[in-house]
């Protein structure tokens, strides 16, 4: 492995645990899908997958700045059923498969390994305002 050691510096090495807020990153999940059908859905922002109704019942646990528990229609624009593969991350901060996929700061769930389609112009906004980073899926 280039660098050394799983742990050290640099980005990813902020420790989740251990940086003095005490299980910070551990206190919290996302909610599991309740099915694995066809009613899936991926955030077009962070790729957690829920099943419709989770996401709107609940909203994105990453992103509750787009409001898919409050505007319905949020739930529609912001998430879609056409994603490629999930995986499980139970500690997102120590995982190598997590940091690869860019979902190592966010809650413990299930992501998706990739979209293809972008976040709508007007909520790439609402993320600008957010000043949360939204980064396209590659072509």
């Amino acid at each position: 492995m280039k660098g050394g050691g799983r742990r050290g510096g640099g980005e990813y090495g902020r420790g989740g645990r251990d940086d003095g807020d005490g299980d910070r990153m551990m206190s919290q999940f996302a909610q599991i899908p309740t099915s694995f059908g066809h009613e899936l859905r991926a955030c077009l922002r962070c790729r957690l997958v829920k099943t419709y109704d989770q996401f709107r019942e609940s909203g994105c646990e990453n992103c509750p700045f787009l409001e898919m528990d409050k505007e319905h229609d949020n739930v529609a624009n912001c998430t879609t059923p056409n994603f490629t593969g999930i995986i499980s991350v139970t500690d997102p901060s120590r995982s190598w498969a997590a940091r690869w996929l860019r979902i190592g700061r966010f809650i413990p769930g299930c992501y998706t390994l990739a979209v293809s389609e972008e976040l709508p112009e007007e909520y790439q906004t609402v993320c600008a305002d957010n000043n949360v980073q939204y980064v396209p899926p590659k072509r």
